[in-house]
């Protein structure tokens, strides 16, 4: 090779090891700014005994659907300046955060860091990738995330709108237990866990279940009681079952499984109108669904259909249009006025 060739061929090789591509990242979407929403005289001022938390998750992929359901809170809640927001993200905070105040500049909000590595080597793989992602796990971790100082919160899934005042879900009487959720006790129990959990060999996995009557509850809706939950740390009871599930294989649907093995049978009822889940669909088809017979106080598209994909690629389930109205995505122009 001429010497000429030689070092720029060498020159080459140096730039490609020391200075390699760097993946791109995609914007974030952006939104229109949110109207302002005040306390009426009725409400008494933000403070420690009238401060509603509520906590969600926030990513790039689900964000316009958090913003849609942060939207919705503040829109229906008669003291909006007494909701405040923890929002739980595994990266590109500070963007996200920007995000959230330019929607929202009024808002009282908190952003944290959730560690990956709280949950590497616990997550197993389930029916539906989207399950698998750690974030989903985060739920999990609020009682440590959040300070002590925040004693109860209200746990919100990011695809989801409430169309009632939060209070009246906040204000919910738990009694002895560590969280409420609307319960389905009529659905199959069996079917969320694989027939070796259920089988003979190994009793030892359904006999969490003896003494107690479990029905299925959905975590995209729960209100916790942290001190409870800090003192009988559940935490570590969740990730026991994680453990055990790395081993066994004894479920396949993501973070739910763990929640149903430590609390199920152990929960406080909550009306079925605070949570009218599944209008995603199943969780491989996605197909449409209709609302549960009774009122409705929150629209829950939980299951693998989106309202706003399916809205963008111009084929909406009927029940999408509900969820339209809290969009404040800002879609591109239709033409150019230049």
């Amino acid at each position: 090779m001429p010497p000429t060739l030689h070092l720029l061929a060498t020159a080459f090789i140096l730039l490609t090891v020391h200075f390699p591509a760097t993946e791109a990242v995609a914007d974030l979407p952006e939104f229109r700014e949110a109207p302002a929403f005040r306390n009426g005289k009725e409400c008494a001022k933000p403070n420690d005994d009238s401060t509603i938390h509520v906590a969600m998750t926030l990513d790039a992929t689900y964000l316009r659907g958090s913003i849609a359901g942060v939207f919705s809170v503040l829109q229906h809640t008669t003291c909006p300046e007494n909701v405040e927001f923890h929002f739980l993200a595994t990266g590109r905070r500070a963007e996200l955060r920007r995000t959230v105040a330019a929607t929202f500049p009024y808002l009282s909000f908190r952003l944290y860091h959730f560690d990956t590595n709280l949950v590497k080597g616990k997550i197993s793989s389930s029916v539906r990738r989207a399950l698998d992602q750690p974030l989903n796990y985060a739920r999990i971790y609020l009682a440590e995330l959040l300070p002590a100082t925040v004693r109860r919160i209200i746990y919100f899934d990011s695809d989801l709108i409430l169309v009632d005042d939060a209070v009246k879900l906040w204000n919910t009487d738990l009694n002895s237990h560590v969280l409420a959720a609307p319960e389905y006790c009529h659905a199959n129990f069996t079917y969320y866990f694989t027939p070796r959990f259920w089988s003979s060999p190994n009793p030892r996995f359904s006999a969490a279940f003896e003494g107690k009557s479990p029905c299925y509850f959905n975590t995209g809706v729960m209100v916790i009681d942290l001190d409870k939950w800090r003192a009988g740390r559940y935490t570590e009871k969740l990730e026991r079952w994680m453990r055990v599930q790395k081993r066994y294989r004894i479920y396949e649907l993501g973070s739910l499984p763990p929640f149903l093995l430590v609390f199920a049978g152990n929960v406080e009822g909550v009306e079925h109108r605070w949570n009218q889940h599944g209008l995603g669909g199943d969780n491989l088809e996605g197909l449409c669904r209709d609302l549960h017979p009774g009122p409705v106080s929150l629209l829950h598209w939980s299951g693998k259909g989106k309202p706003w994909l399916r809205l963008d690629s111009g084929r909406p389930c009927p029940l999408d249009g509900l969820w339209a109205p809290y969009d404040l995505f800002r879609h591109a122009p239709l033409f150019s006025d230049s």
